[in-house]
């Protein structure tokens, strides 16, 4: 393999496929990155065996070729390099990668290209079809309420739901969901019900462009892995075996509440987090009033005894009947953080009922919390 890239474009499709190089690797190959000539460019591949990445970078070919080579090493080999070009030559016969920029010339001894796991690439027809930033945007308002803990699978996953022209995202753990509607651009032949390992799709937020670009993706016909193609990078992630719980029963109707307060998301998040600092001392216990001055207003407060305590009184839109209610600071914090919207919707039916987080003008995204019980 001799092939020469620029050194700004192979950089960053090493740091992008470095994202799915395994950690703790149980095969040394595993901490490697494929690279292959492939299509008058260079190929780039790395996987965990949970999700697989590759980049592709365009350059000249003069030798075919492949080889695999540590991820972190080749990564910050290039990264350093000050040229514009970089010229990449393996040698099958003694495992090693030359690599010459300018003055600069390294040697790394690779792994042989067999003992790479085969990662999937695109082949089947697209299931459907997406724009970027309309994904990147709806994962961002869901992964987050993924849960860390191992113990229930089902649940570090993100429902990902295909019926008619409607792409349903849905997180969920103990104490909070989150659901996201996307409309598609064409309807899909027949409904289809998957998920997505939250940390898979934590990566696809990072790779995926900030544009209008489509977004291909295609579930294999065994339901075992998911596929992202766009035209730079392509990311594959196994799925969740299992029954994903049904989450919609929990979700108060629109019409539900008794309380609800329209009031600025920067102001809201803001009085949270100067609250939560106190609630670090007192169970990460926040408490909510809505109606708190004179049938108007919300304050947020925390208090922890041997510590203090913090009062924001914040201007808000209320109707219906002034309501106290306390949620895990860190839960109310991580959808204010995600809405997307600059005003936010605060919905109580109760201080022991679900509290449920809109944005104003952002009808295709909910949240849900579940309130914390008090002694007051």
């Amino acid at each position: 393999m001799k092939i020469l890239v620029k050194q700004e474009n192979l950089a960053h499709a090493l740091q992008t496929v470095s994202r799915a190089v395994s950690a703790r690797a149980t095969l040394p190959v595993l901490a490697n990155v494929l690279i292959k000539t492939e299509d008058a460019g260079l190929k780039l591949t790395a996987t965990n065996l949970e999700i697989g990445i590759t980049s592709w970078v365009g350059g000249k070919v003069d030798a075919e070729g492949e080889l695999t080579v540590p991820a972190k090493l080749l990564t910050d080999l290039v990264t350093s390099l000050s040229s514009q070009n970089v010229e990449l030559e393996a040698s099958a016969k003694d495992r090693t990668l030359k690599v010459t920029s300018g003055g600069s010339r390294a040697s790394i001894k690779g792994i042989d290209a067999e003992e790479f796991p085969v990662v999937t690439t695109v082949g089947e027809a697209p299931t459907f079809t997406v724009e970027s930033r309309a994904l990147r945007d709806a994962l961002g308002q869901v992964v987050f309420a993924t849960a860390a803990d191992e113990t229930r699978p089902i649940l570090t996953g993100v429902l990902t739901r295909l019926a008619e022209s409607t792409l349903t995202l849905a997180a969920a753990d103990n104490y909070r969901i989150a659901v996201r509607t996307l409309a598609l651009g064409a309807a899909v032949p027949a409904e289809t019900v998957v998920v997505v390992p939250g940390r898979s799709y934590a990566e696809l937020v990072r790779i995926l462009p900030d544009s209008d670009a489509p977004v291909e993706i295609t579930i294999t016909t065994n339901r075992s892995q998911i596929l992202f193609h766009t035209a730079e990078v392509d990311l594959v992630s196994r799925l969740i075996e299992g029954q994903f719980p049904n989450y919609e029963p929990v979700v108060p109707r629109k019409d539900a509440w008794t309380a609800r307060a329209t009031i600025d998301r920067e102001s809201f998040l803001g009085g949270t987090r100067r609250a939560s600092i106190f609630a670090r001392d007192s169970a990460n216990i926040v408490k909510v009033e809505v109606g708190s001055s004179d049938g108007q207003g919300v304050a947020v407060s925390a208090h922890a005894a041997d510590v203090g305590d913090n009062a924001d009184e914040l201007e808000a839109n209320v109707e219906g009947t002034p309501t106290t209610i306390a949620f895990n600071a860190r839960y109310l914090t991580d959808v204010l953080t995600n809405l997307g919207s600059d005003e936010a919707i605060l919905e109580l039916s109760g201080p022991l009922a679900p509290g449920v987080v809109r944005g104003v003008g952002n009808d295709d995204y909910v949240h849900v919390i579940m309130p914390v019980r008090t002694a007051s």
